[in-house]
């Protein structure tokens, strides 16, 4: 029975230069209908310095990581992507893990057993054969022990033109995987498959023939390649006879040899016979091993191994800690806008996912503003590379030219309060954010305010980056310098004044597990339509917040990311107007509370805000009605579903 090949394929990688034979041999060995690769980079933080501060060092990992697609054969789906661990190994097997890997794939850069040199690049300490365990490398070792997957290593040689396979062949589990991995190599390259099985010297007719027939019985069961060569040889030494055979091939797969039951050697988690032809050989090898129990072992061994799982258990569950998620969280998932400039690749990326992007832009009387930021838009993203196909500027009934200008410049321009005009309409920048999911049909929204005088397309395509490098992100908020305008100077560092005296004190208290945004409340974020019409929107002021939360909710923090957009210079609110503001994101929080808790926490909360006014023989109190109403998901509007349906026949029949 044939099983099927790897839907996913992990290759850890640090030095992109020496990934080309990497990427090649996983995208041969991949599920050609259902096959992904991941490129991973690992950034190991040592012990007693926060996860956190793997963040920028993991911005360099993923740009490096960025040119191993230079590699990728074409039709082969990868995305890259980084992980901060304390270890190289513990982080490779939590990501195979998370990603859901069939297979992990190694490059061994060492030259003998006793070199220095460590895998594929990956950062890690200690050279190979550390211990006296095998000629890999200690991190190799650790992985295989505790790998969710099959394990492949390979000894690079420069194979190019790959026109015969080898597969020693000696029987058992990692041999039928090396064999079922050799047929798909030599498919793919249209090569002659060889499988070799040695016996020894001086054996009967009638022992030659059974061997011959029970190697074609193997080969039968396990390829189903066209060409293929039967080799039995005679040799008093396996090793040399199979590196004889090796010489005239252009690429080898051996499996791991069967565990040993006793003795030291069973420290080598291959064996010593494919370890051996590893090294020695001129030309490429990939040794596999399938995922199984590491051989026979004492009681003593074994108590000791309980012991140390107990250990491992404690030590995942202090991980998934919030305070430990938040801070790995951080250092992954923290993105600079400068990683996504080249946007012609992300429009490359866009179409090879086969993706649609809207950008929208809400507007209230930005008359000033809206032009340039319109005219940038369309002339760098859409024009000069299709990266939006669509820009709408959904407008809060401004009373001055925002709407008549935003056209002018090519903009399609709606009124919030015409949309889904049978459930009404309210005030607020929420109400527009969810009535522009109705207005759209991009897979992916882009949001970004429009009161910005120092507009760049960093605030689109910074958001925007993240979601199109790593799949497992649905929402990405923007984050940057905000200065201040006082008295008609610019002043540093002072924006931000909500974030820092309300929602950052609320988010620690209530929400930790998003402690880890620096601007929760920033105007620049993008979602995937799928999560973003499966959450409700508060209409007013708390919409940023609300968003944050309840994709949490949904997604985990591993969800979420968020990107350095540098500098923002806008429009800065007076006091009693941030004032108004925090009253409705504080009623937001407490609602959500809540409704987390199912209980009546806070039976006195209220929506009206008392604003005392005093001056010149005057003295009041002014009771204003403020409270965010909230929307329900976009999913549940008969409309919507109706028109989404619209949109996926007209793209089913294209």
């Amino acid at each position: 029975m044939n099983l099927p090949l790897p839907s996913r394929v992990v290759i850890p990688v640090a030095n992109p230069a020496t990934a080309e034979e990497l990427i090649r041999f996983g995208s041969d060995l991949l599920d050609p209908r259902t096959g992904e690769l991941s490129a991973l980079g690992i950034v190991e933080v040592p012990e007693g310095m926060p996860l956190s501060e793997g963040a920028t060092r993991a911005r360099h990992a993923r740009r490096l990581l960025q040119k191993v697609l230079d590699f990728v054969p074409e039709g082969t789906r990868i995305h890259p992507i980084v992980r901060i661990g304390r270890h190289a190994a513990e982080g490779i097997v939590e990501a195979a893990a998370e990603l859901g890997a069939d297979l992990i794939v190694f490059g061994w850069g060492g030259k003998s057993p006793g070199s220095h040199g460590g895998p594929g690049g990956i950062a890690m300490h200690g050279g190979p054969g550390a211990n006296g365990s095998s000629p890999f490398s200690p991190t190799i070792d650790e992985v295989v022990r505790e790998s969710p997957c099959d394990v492949a290593v390979v000894k690079q040689r420069g194979a190019r033109e790959i026109r015969r396979v080898m597969v020693p062949v000696r029987g058992g589990p990692h041999a039928e995987l090396a064999l079922r991995f050799a047929d798909a190599i030599a498919r793919r390259h249209d090569a002659e498959l060889v499988a070799l099985h040695v016996v020894p010297p001086g054996i009967t007719i009638a022992v030659r023939a059974q061997a011959e027939r029970a190697l074609a019985t193997f080969v039968r069961q396990h390829a189903t390649s066209a060409r293929v060569e039967l080799i039995v040889r005679e040799a008093a030494n396996v090793r040399n006879a199979i590196l004889r055979e090796a010489d005239r091939a252009d690429l080898v797969l051996m499996g791991a040899a069967a565990a040993p039951t006793s003795g030291a050697a069973s420290a080598s988690l291959f064996g010593a016979m494919p370890e051996a032809i590893a090294t020695r050989s001129h030309t490429s090898v990939i040794v596999v091993k399938t995922r199984e129990p590491i051989g026979r072992q004492t009681f003593e061994q074994l108590a000791s191994r309980a012991e140390t799982l107990a250990a491992a258990d404690r030590a995942a569950e202090e991980a998934r800690a919030v305070p430990s998620r938040v801070e790995r969280w951080f250092g992954e998932s923290n993105f600079h806008h400068g990683e996504f400039g080249d946007l012609r690749r992300l429009t490359q990326l866009k179409e090879k996912q086969g993706v649609t992007i809207s950008l929208v832009l809400p507007t209230l009387n930005e008359e000033e503003t809206i032009g340039p930021i319109v005219r940038r838009a369309i002339r760098e993203m859409v024009g000069r590379v299709p990266l939006l196909d669509e820009v709408l500027v959904i407008d809060s009934s401004s009373t001055d030219r925002t709407r008549e200008i935003a056209e002018a410049e090519g903009a399609r321009v709606v009124q919030h309060p015409d949309v889904l005009s049978r459930y009404g309409s309210f005030r607020g920048k929420g109400e527009a954010l969810w009535k522009s999911l109705y207005e759209t049909s991009g897979d992916i929204v882009v949001w970004a305010d429009t009161d910005v005088r120092n507009w760049h397309p960093r605030m689109v395509y910074g958001t925007l980056g993240p979601l199109l490098h790593e799949p497992r992100l649905q929402y990405v908020k923007g984050y940057y310098q905000r200065p201040i305008v006082e008295g008609g100077v610019l002043r540093e560092g002072g924006g931000g004044r909500v974030t820092e005296l309300v929602a950052r004190p609320l988010i620690n208290l209530f929400y930790p597990e998003l402690s880890g945004f620096i601007q929760p409340l920033a105007g620049e974020y993008a979602g995937r339509r799928a999560i973003l019409e499966q959450i409700p929107f508060f209409t007013g002021y708390a919409v940023e917040i609300g968003h944050l939360i309840d994709v949490a909710e949904r997604t985990g923090i591993e969800g979420l990311g968020q990107v350095d957009l540098e500098r923002r210079v806008h429009r800065n609110q007076e006091l009693e107007g941030l004032s108004r503001m925090s009253f409705v994101i504080l009623q937001a929080v407490m609602k959500r509370l809540e409704e987390r808790r199912k209980a009546r926490l806070f039976a006195e909360l209220g929506s009206t805000m008392k604003l005392p006014r005093s001056g010149r023989g005057r003295l009041s109190l002014e009771v204003i009605e403020l409270a965010d109403l909230e929307r329900p998901p976009m999913i549940r509007i008969p409309e919507y579903l109706e028109r989404r349906q619209g949109v996926l026949d007209v793209t089913a029949a294209r």
